[in-house]
């Protein structure tokens, strides 16, 4: 990733920090309206695992400048959603929830330039995370 996309990056989420139990709700929203058959994969509180999936963005967004750090949690993450009974299809719908929430978010302030840098962002951490979840299930 470009230090020019990592700043974008980095600089937007942190507008969407102060409304994240907001953004979780639309992210969540918009999740089960592109695929309802989602919905059951979630077992636990929706408010909580939004406020998980947050946090787990915010890990991610501040480590993008040393990728090489997060890479093991991310690949952990992507071993772990095989067992949660995530396909690899459902990456593709989680990217586009997760693309139109920062929209919403972020208004303006959502250029193409941006939505760019969160494209790579998203397809370079699911790329990771399908990579280890083929591993693991190849192994099952």
């Amino acid at each position: 990733m470009s230090p020019n996309n990592i700043d974008l990056v980095q600089a937007t989420w942190a507008k969407v920090v102060p409304i994240a139990d907001t953004a979780a709700e639309l992210f969540y929203g918009r999740l089960f309206e592109l695929d309802p058959t989602l919905k059951p994969l979630f077992t636990s509180d929706i408010k909580e695992q939004g406020k998980k999936l947050m946090q787990m963005i915010s890990i991610a967004v501040n480590g993008l400048s040393k990728l090489e750090t997060i890479i093991p949690a991310v690949e952990d993450l992507g071993r772990r959603h095989v067992a949660y009974g995530v396909k690899e299809e459902h990456y593709a719908t989680v990217g586009s929830a997760l693309l139109w929430t920062l929209e919403k978010g972020l208004g303006d302030a959502f250029t193409p330039d941006v939505k760019a840098a969160w494209t790579e962002t998203y397809e370079t951490l699911a790329t990771t995370m399908l990579n280890a979840a083929s591993k693991e299930d190849a192994s099952t």
